[in-house]
């Protein structure tokens, strides 16, 4: 592979529209639609005591329940184009397999591979759901493989897994994943220097706006929620949950 050809893939299709998403949606939110989707309760439990606090843990719950999904979507795009590169790995046609993202050849072997971000992904249903999905894959992919070995694989981008052979797939994780798609045993750790470049480049701007919206929150917080130079509890409760 062409390192250099990587980390400009890395830079462009990763972390320009990663930090891209982040500043429209942290530039368009506001307290009135963020707080009304999050528990009150829990930040009480928390014992949040000032406007600041209740704005920064607020606006953070917000990112954080969306950020790993995001960035897990850029990165399977980083894995299949490293695949295709190295091994003329295919994404997977939507609606004709379901779970499976990434299809290759390797040491002659055809890989069925559902990726995720890490091991701890989904519960029994869905892991149920995704093995009854490879042996649907199986079969299609039996049709014009006839005789070749279908191996199907749960990817999983960072992690371990003490117990790779489950029953009719194989999870593989972290190190050994990046390996698989590419051939590299330190592909895991080469990736990290690239993002980390990108990344610093891109997150002064991403503060500076976070900043001004911590602001902006706090004025709301105090001008809705404050009774006496305190945060009412009841008032938050009540804005969140009351008919």
């Amino acid at each position: 592979m062409d390192y250099k050809k990587l980390n400009t893939f890395i830079a462009s299709d990763i972390i320009q529209p990663f930090y891209k998403i982040r500043i429209d949606r942290l530039a368009g939110v506001k307290l009135s639609d963020v707080v009304k989707r999050k528990n009150p309760y829990l930040f009480k439990a928390k014992n949040i005591e000032t406007a600041g606090d209740l704005a920064k843990n607020i606006l953070d719950a917000f990112f954080s329940s969306q950020e790993e999904t995001i960035f897990g979507d850029l990165m399977e795009n980083l894995a299949v184009n490293i695949c295709r590169q190295i091994f003329n790995g295919k994404k997977a046609e939507e609606g004709k397999y379901r779970s499976v993202d990434l299809i290759f050849e390797r040491d002659k072997k055809v890989y069925i591979v559902g990726i995720k971000s890490g091991p701890n992904w989904g519960n029994s249903d869905q892991v149920n759901t995704m093995r009854k999905n490879f042996i649907k894959a199986k079969k299609i992919i039996r049709a014009k493989f006839d005789k070749i070995e279908i191996i199907a694989i749960n990817g999983c981008m960072y992690g371990r897994d003490s117990q790779p052979y489950k029953s009719g797939y194989r999870k593989i994780c972290g190190q050994l994943f990046w390996e698989l798609i590419f051939g590299d045993d330190d592909l895991y750790k080469k990736i990290i220097q690239p993002l980390d470049k990108e990344a610093k480049k891109r997150d002064a701007t991403f503060k500076q706006l976070y900043i001004k919206k911590i602001n902006e929150m706090t004025k709301d917080i105090v001008r809705l929620f404050y009774t006496r130079n305190d945060l009412d509890w009841n008032k938050i409760v009540d804005y969140v949950s009351k008919k």
